[in-house]
C-alpha cells in the first residue's frame, strides 16, 4: 500500500495565508496541514508516500527533507513529483504525472487541503472492498463533488457542481477526497480512462471526472464508505480555516473557538447547541412556509425605514408608535440606552446604575465599572425579590436600575405585580427601571406577564422595557428587538441613534405576519413549559448536577465535587457533539463553586443530552 498526496494548488482564497506558502503548509491550531497527515499516515503500514508538488513546491520539499529525511518511516520512502503548470492545470494533470506509480501498488489517493479523524484512514485500510471513496452527507458547509449511492453503498453517480440540485440534498454525499484504489482498477480502469479523458478534454480538469465516466458503466466498481459522525473538514478559505480551528481544537483551547464565535453554530450542523437561547417550538411550520414563499421578493427588495418599521412593531405588539422603536436586535437598542447616560456624565453627574448579578453582561459591559452598584443574592440559588432590590437600593443613589426579569443565568423571576411594585417605587425617587423581559414568554403565566402595554407605561413612565424577539419568537437569524416606555423624549433620542435603515426586509415581514401566526405562538410558549418541566425532572437524575428552578429557557446548575464544569462541557462536545455553557467565574457567581447553564430544547434534544451527562462517571 502507498500513498499519494495532491499538494500542487496555489490556494488563492486563503489569502495572506498562501502567499508564501502552500495551502497544506498553513497550520491548524499550530499544526500544519502537511505534519498533521503525514503523522497519520505514519501509523499505517505504507511503502512510500508520493507528494505532487507545485506552487511553492521547493519550500515544501524543503521543509518535509528538513522534517522527515527521506522516509517518513523506517519502511515507509518519501518521494516527490512535480508539477510545473500548476497555474495553468487541474488536479487531473497532478494525478496523471504519476499514474505509473499509481498502477504500482494499492493507492490511498488524498488531497492535501484536508484535517481529519485520525480514525479515518483505518476505517478506510480495515474496509474489505478494494476501491473506495470516503463520503459524508451533505452539509450546508460542503462545496465540490457530490455523489448518490444505492443501497448497496455503490456510487452511481457523480454530481457535478453544475448538475447540483438544490431538491436532491437529501441524498447527496460529499467527497472526503480520500480514496483507496486497488491497483488492478488503477490498471485496467482508472489510468486508461484517465489517459482517454485527458486526450479528448485537456488538462484543466478534475480527476473525479474520470470516476463519474466510469460509474456511468454501471459496474460498481467503486463503494463509498460513509464516515458517520467522525470529524473532517476541506479547508479552501479563511472561514473554513476558522471553523476547522474550532473542530479540533485541544481540550485547553476548544471552549474558547466555540465561545468565541458568539453564534453561527449552524456551520456546525451536527451539533447540538445548549448554549443559546431560543424557542424550540417557534416559528411554525405555517409562519415558515409563508417567510418561504416570499424570500425572493425579501432578498431583492430594500426594507422599509424607521417610520414604516415603528407602525409595524406597535401594530404587532400593541404598544403606541411614540413610544416604540424596534431594533436590529436588542443589542443595538442595549448599545444605545446605556450611552443615553453620556451626556450627564459627561457633566461630571457621576451617573450610577443599579445591577443584579450575575446576569446577561451585555448592558454592564456597556457602562462605566466605576459607576456601577451590584446587588448579589446571598443564597445558593441566587433568588431575590423586588422586596430585596428596594431594601438594597434604598440608599445607592442611582439613577437607572436593571433589571433582567427572568434573568440570566440564574433563571431568577420577579412576578409582574411585583415588577410593578418596583416601578413605582423607582418612579418616587426618579430611578428608570429598565425591565428586560426577554424570556418572560417562557414563564409559566406566558400570556399575561409581559409589562408592553400603553396602559402600564403610561403609569409608570419612567420605566423602560426591552425585549429581544430572538428569544421567544425562535428567530435570533432576523435580528429584532425592541424599546418601549412612555418616556417619548427617550424613544425619540434612540431613534435618532440608530439607523433609518437598522431592519432587513425578513424581520419586517416577519412583524408584519406575526399577528396572524399569534395563536400558533402561544400554543409553542405552552408546549415549551411542558417540555421545561419534563426536562428540568430529567436532568434531576444527573448525580453531578444541582438543578436551580428557573422560569426562563434554561436552567442553572451547579456542578457537584469532584466535578468541574469545563471538563463535563469539553466531554459532552468532545464525545457527544454537544456543546453547553460552562458558567464558572461568571460575575456574580459563588468564585468556588462550578455552574453550567444548560438551555431548553425539544424533547429529543433534551434527552439525547441527559443520556449524554449520564454516560459522565470520573
Amino acid at each position: 500500500m502507498q500513498a499519494i498526496i495532491l499538494a500542487a494548488g496555489m490556494g488563492r482564497r486563503l489569502g495572506e495565508y498562501t502567499k508564501d506558502q502552500t495551502k497544506c503548509m498553513v497550520p491548524v491550531n499550530g499544526v500544519r496541514l502537511i505534519d498533521r497527515v503525514l503523522g497519520q499516515l505514519s501509523k499505517l503500514q505504507l511503502q512510500r508516500v508520493i507528494i505532487v508538488t507545485g506552487y511553492k513546491g521547493k519550500e515544501l520539499r524543503d521543509y518535509i527533507t528538513t522534517q522527515y529525511g527521506q522516509q517518513l518511516t523506517g519502511n515507509c520512502q518519501l518521494q516527490f513529483a512535480e508539477n510545473p503548470v500548476y497555474d495553468k492545470t487541474n488536479n487531473i494533470y497532478s494525478l496523471s504525472l504519476v499514474k505509473d506509480q499509481l498502477q504500482e501498488d494499492d493507492t490511498l489517493l488524498i488531497e492535501s487541503d484536508l484535517i481529519l479523524s485520525d480514525r479515518l484512514f483505518s476505517m478506510l485500510l480495515d474496509n474489505p472492498y478494494p476501491n473506495l471513496a470516503l463520503v459524508a452527507k451533505y452539509e450546508t458547509w460542503m462545496d465540490g463533488t457530490m455523489v448518490r449511492l444505492d443501497d448497496e453503498q455503490n456510487i452511481v453517480n457523480f454530481i457535478s457542481k453544475d448538475a447540483f440540485d438544490y431538491n436532491d440534498i437529501d441524498a447527496y454525499y460529499k467527497t472526503v477526497n480520500i480514496y483507496k484504489l486497488s491497483r488492478a482498477f488503477s490498471q485496467h480502469k482508472y489510468v486508461p480512462f484517465l489517459e482517454a479523458y485527458t486526450k479528448a478534454v485537456g488538462n484543466n480538469e478534475y480527476y473525479e471526472n474520470v470516476l463519474r465516466i466510469i460509474s456511468l458503466l454501471n459496474n460498481h466498481d467503486m463503494k463509498a464508505l460513509p464516515i458517520g459522525q467522525e470529524k473532517w473538514y476541506e479547508i479552501d478559505d479563511k472561514q473554513d480555516l476558522d471553523i476547522a480551528e474550532a473542530l479540533f481544537a485541544d481540550e485547553q483551547d476548544v471552549l474558547r473557538k466555540y465561545y468565541g464565535r458568539y453564534g453561527g453554530f449552524w456551520r456546525f450542523p451536527q451539533m447540538l447547541d445548549f448554549c443559546y437561547l431560543v424557542n424550540p417550538y417557534f416559528p411554525s411550520r405555517r409562519m415558515k412556509d409563508e417567510l418561504r414563499a416570499n424570500f425572493d421578493t425579501l432578498l431583492t427588495e430594500y426594507p422599509s425605514g424607521m417610520k414604516v418599521n415603528t407602525l409595524i412593531v406597535s401594530k404587532c405588539f400593541g404598544v403606541s408608535e411614540p413610544y416604540i422603536v424596534p431594533g436590529n436586535g436588542a443589542a443595538e437598542l442595549i448599545k444605545v440606552l446605556m450611552e443615553d447616560l453620556t451626556p450627564a456624565l459627561s457633566k461630571g453627574e457621576g451617573v450610577k446604575i443599579g445591577f443584579v448579578r450575575p446576569t446577561f453582561e451585555e448592558y454592564p459591559n456597556r457602562y462605566d465599572k466605576n459607576l456601577q452598584v451590584t446587588f448579589v443574592p446571598q443564597n445558593e440559588d441566587y433568588r431575590y425579590t423586588a422586596d430585596d432590590l428596594m431594601a438594597f437600593f434604598a440608599d445607592k443613589g442611582i439613577h437607572q436600575l436593571m433589571l433582567i426579569n427572568p434573568d440570566n443565568p440564574s433563571g431568577n423571576f420577579i412576578p409582574k405585580a411585583d415588577v410593578l411594585r418596583l416601578a413605582k417605587w423607582c418612579e418616587e425617587r426618579a430611578i428608570r427601571l429598565v425591565v428586560d423581559e426577554s424570556f418572560v414568554d417562557f414563564s409559566r403565566d406566558y400570556a399575561t406577564n409581559s409589562l408592553l402595554s400603553d396602559t402600564l407605561l403610561e403609569q409608570y413612565p419612567h420605566m423602560a422595557v426591552m425585549k429581544s424577539i430572538s428569544k421567544s419568537y425562535g428567530v435570533p437569524g432576523l435580528r429584532l428587538g425592541i424599546l418601549a416606555s412612555a418616556d417619548k423624549e427617550l424613544i425619540a433620542r434612540i431613534k435618532r441613534e440608530v439607523s433609518i435603515w437598522n431592519l432587513n426586509s425578513f424581520a419586517e415581514f416577519f412583524m408584519q405576519i406575526y399577528n396572524k401566526h399569534e395563536k400558533d405562538y402561544l400554543r409553542a410558549c405552552a408546549k415549551f413549559v411542558a417540555e421545561r418541566d419534563s426536562f428540568e425532572a430529567q436532568l434531576r437524575t444527573v448525580p453531578f448536577l444541582r438543578v436551580m428552578p428557573t422560569e426562563a429557557n434554561y436552567f442553572l446548575c451547579e456542578v457537584l465535587p469532584p466535578f468541574k464544569a469545563s471538563e463535563i462541557v469539553i466531554r459532552m462536545l468532545k464525545q457527544h457533539n454537544i456543546l453547553t455553557r460552562d458558567c464558572s467565574g461568571k460575575p456574580g457567581l459563588a468564585p468556588d463553586k462550578q455552574y453550567m447553564r444548560i438551555a431548553v430544547r425539544n424533547h429529543e434534544d433534551n434527552t439525547r443530552l441527559v443520556e449524554g451527562l449520564k454516560q459522565i462517571k470520573s
